[in-house]
């Protein structure tokens, strides 16, 4: 294979993320580079390149990158977002305690809401691309568990899961709720009562709060 230097590599690099309608993952970057490129320091290049501009390179999920744009103009690009759906508060609710205890059984979920999921729910959350399959609990049944995805991250702007808001930032923020069941909603580290929003709308990424 014919050589090429750091600077073409870069630009490589850069093309197809700019290119590309979804987030990049380094295996396919690997995989359209010369073997041995070091396509983190690459990346890390590039994202210090683009730190004070219009567009920023980011991470969102594990080791997967796109270019987004820059938190500090959001406000400037917002006009014409068009929201295509309103999730239901039971959606909410279950995207909320997936995305805290995965990975989750529909059992496990039903029992930190103190209701039944119906399967049109989870197929909501799944059409969006925002929760998946992780596997199967080793229990009698052997019931699938569910997990956030790398579509989640990027639509709701979080680089890793650890990354979700906790306890003090949601009560900060009016997001606790308080009704009777629901105050156990994503458990987090420090042990305390979790919660959700009251409203996310699929195709804007924002939480709100009625």
């Amino acid at each position: 294979m014919m050589t090429m230097d750091r600077f073409q590599q870069l630009r490589i690099v850069e093309a197809i993320l700019f290119s590309s309608a979804d987030p990049v993952t380094e295996k396919l970057l690997k995989a359209r580079l010369p073997e041995g490129t070091d396509v983190d320091m690459l990346l890390q290049e590039l994202k210090s390149f683009y730190s004070n501009r219009g567009v920023h390179l980011v991470s969102v999920g594990k080791k997967v990158w796109a270019f987004r744009t820059a938190p500090d103009l959001s406000n400037h690009l917002r006009i014409d977002t068009e929201v295509k759906r309103r999730l239901s508060r039971a959606a909410i609710e279950t995207l909320s305690i997936i995305a805290y205890h995965q990975p989750i059984t529909r059992a496990e979920i039903e029992e930190i809401r103190g209701v039944a999921t119906s399967k049109g729910t989870l197929d909501i959350l799944l059409e969006a691309e925002w929760i998946k399959p992780r596997g199967r609990r080793r229990v009698p049944g052997r019931p699938v568990t569910w997990g956030t995805t790398e579509q989640f991250l990027d639509q709701f702007g979080i680089e890793r899961i650890e990354d979700l808001p906790g306890i003090e930032e949601l009560k900060a923020a009016g997001l606790l709720d308080t009704r009777t069941g629901l105050m156990s909603l994503g458990q987090i580290s420090d042990g305390s009562d979790n919660a959700d929003s009251e409203n996310i709308e699929q195709g804007t990424g924002d939480i709100a709060h009625d």
